[in-house]
């Protein structure tokens, strides 16, 4: 995800972020061979600020890697950022993936620089939301707490 706006995200508070007693726990995947994160980083501090339990994979991951970590680490959500222009050709292949492993119910969100006419696509493919260059921290923290599957069990 590029670098999210940081306007008026300052109070962005830590609230409610889980269904039942264990947080909401979000996994953020730098798939391919895109070599800039800082955007993803600012992501990480900010869902963990919010109260989140964050996975940040670090980057040049396959699809393998990402559903293989999404499924050990058991994650509810999983937001893929990219800048590299590659999504069309990874993010089936990440959907895929996912879903080989039994991960449908995982949200799946996106942001990075991602073109208008590519989403509708992407949309298809299972990507509930996409976030463009600019979006607030807040915007994504809200759309992650309205919209991560309820879970009827715990991680311990």
């Amino acid at each position: 995800m590029s670098t999210p706006s940081l306007q008026h995200d300052h109070d962005v508070a830590p609230g409610p972020v889980s269904h039942g007693a264990a947080p909401i726990r979000v996994l953020v995947a730098k798939p391919g061979l895109d070599g800039h994160d800082r955007g993803a980083k600012v992501l990480v501090r900010a869902l963990r600020d919010a109260g989140f339990e964050v996975i940040y994979t670090g980057l040049f991951q396959t699809p393998e890697m990402i559903a293989a970590t999404a499924l050990q680490e058991d994650v509810d959500v999983v937001g893929l950022s990219i800048l590299s222009g590659a999504h069309l050709t990874l993010f089936p292949k990440i959907m895929d993936a996912l879903r080989a492993r039994g991960l449908d119910d995982v949200l799946v969100i996106a942001g990075g620089t991602i073109p208008e006419e590519d989403v509708p696509e992407l949309k298809r493919l299972g990507v509930a939301e996409v976030f463009g260059p600019g979006t607030s921290l807040r915007t994504i923290i809200e759309f992650i707490r309205t919209h991560a599957p309820v879970r009827h069990d715990t991680h311990e």
